[in-house]
């Protein structure tokens, strides 16, 4: 199947066609023509696997035929400031030359400007929950006119906390509308809120909570106090495009850019420390290549859409299976194939088991001549056949 067979708004053909995009994803084929009938639906994907182009395609390809105003008529509630970017710059991308406006919305900066876009009228809104709901109260924008609802990364959102703001602005929404829900997991009380807003929706799942098969998957067993130099050795002796690490910390995600940078490579930090401009600069800067590196907490784990990501690597193993689904899932992104490295000790074990699980089979062992490991230090993984595990090419990472 390709996008001309989709019946989309010629606009919207030229411009996938414009943007590179061939033939639709699993989810891109099943979400679309359900959202193109104005159904509303449930999707449950993981990250990367083209659900931000799922929902915005049938959405620009509606607001097109219907009756412009200066009021919104379209909102998508995103749950990082990142993630709005993404998308409000993913509707520039698919929406170019449509005349179709929007805006995004998110704290961190200040509200005159989006309070000016208001004004001037908008077609599509993408929001953070709070500073939605804090212009909704102080009557800077109204809803009343939405006829497309979109939650993206719902999950994410229930894990923060926003489930009460995002009810509060439910309630100031039209009730018939089309709403589509995105999420790559569904806990039991997301369940009950999708029950409560969806109306007869169609539910499109695709390998549910399973990382994308384009990411390959390598686990280091290294401990604590030799990760810093375990990680320059694999840097040192890997290629990669460009990095995207991980660590558990705001703290140690600054403190590990700035060692790197030291080292000589060119790389930048992700963190909540930052203001809303140094976040900007630091994700224009890792997107249009000027820092090869990105240390990133998880507020980077979702809204990134940079293709040319060869690498992610967690240096610290996070909490959670999903988030590692989530993190590895910003690499092998676009047809494109990816690495996944992980750093891991002893107390990793149990989380390394159920990622393990998940991916239904062992991580690949590689293990660092500088590094010490103890025998029982992580489960044990049998070594495929040399021919079975092609090494990555031995060249220095990209430095200044």
């Amino acid at each position: 199947m390709h996008f001309n067979e989709l019946n989309l708004h010629p606009q919207l053909t030229a411009a996938t066609a414009a943007c590179g995009y061939q033939t639709p994803s699993p989810i891109q084929q099943q979400a679309i023509p359900v959202a193109l009938a104005g159904r509303d639906l449930l999707g449950l994907a993981q990250t990367g696997t083209g659900k931000t182009a799922a929902f915005l395609l049938p959405l620009l390809h509606h607001l097109l035929a219907g009756e412009r105003g200066n009021k919104p008529r379209a909102l998508i509630i995103a749950p990082t400031r990142e993630l709005a970017e993404q998308i409000h710059a993913d509707i520039g991308k698919l929406g170019k030359n449509t005349g179709l406006r929007s805006v995004s919305v998110y704290g961190g900066v200040g509200k005159l400007g989006q309070i000016k876009a208001f004004r001037n009228g908008v077609d599509i809104v993408v929001a953070c929950p709070g500073r939605l709901l804090d212009h909704l109260q102080a009557k800077a924008v109204s809803m009343a006119g939405i006829t497309h609802l979109v939650l993206d990364e719902a999950d994410h959102m229930f894990d923060m906390g926003f489930l009460p703001t995002i009810r509060q602005i439910l309630k100031q929404l039209p009730k018939e509308r089309q709403t589509l829900l995105f999420s790559a997991t569904m806990p039991q009380e997301l369940r009950r809120l999708a029950e409560e807003i969806l109306r007869e929706p169609t539910t499109v799942q695709v390998a549910n909570s399973v990382p994308t098969t384009t990411v390959s998957h390598v686990l280091f067993p290294v401990e604590q106090p030799h990760k810093a130099s375990a990680l320059k050795k694999i840097m040192k002796e890997t290629e990669m495009t460009a990095a995207l690490i991980f660590t558990r910390t705001k703290h140690k995600a600054l403190h590990l850019a700035t060692q790197l940078s030291k080292a000589g490579y060119s790389a930048t930090s992700l963190q909540g420390n930052l203001s809303q401009s140094q976040r900007q600069s630091a994700m224009s800067g890792f997107r249009e290549g000027r820092f090869k590196i990105l240390v990133a907490t998880d507020i980077a784990a979702r809204g990134i859409d940079v293709s040319s990501v060869s690498h992610v690597i967690n240096y610290d193993v996070p909490d959670s299976v999903e988030a590692y689904i989530h993190r590895t899932g910003r690499t092998g992104r676009a047809a494109k194939t990816g690495t996944a490295f992980t750093l891991a000790g002893q107390e990793d074990r149990p989380m390394i088991s159920r990622i393990e699980k998940t991916l239904g089979k062992p991580m690949r062992r590689e293990v660092l001549a500088i590094v010490q490991v103890t025998a029982d230090s992580l489960p044990a993984s049998p070594p495929a056949h040399p021919r079975q595990r092609p090494r990555q090419p031995r060249m220095a990472a990209a430095k200044r």
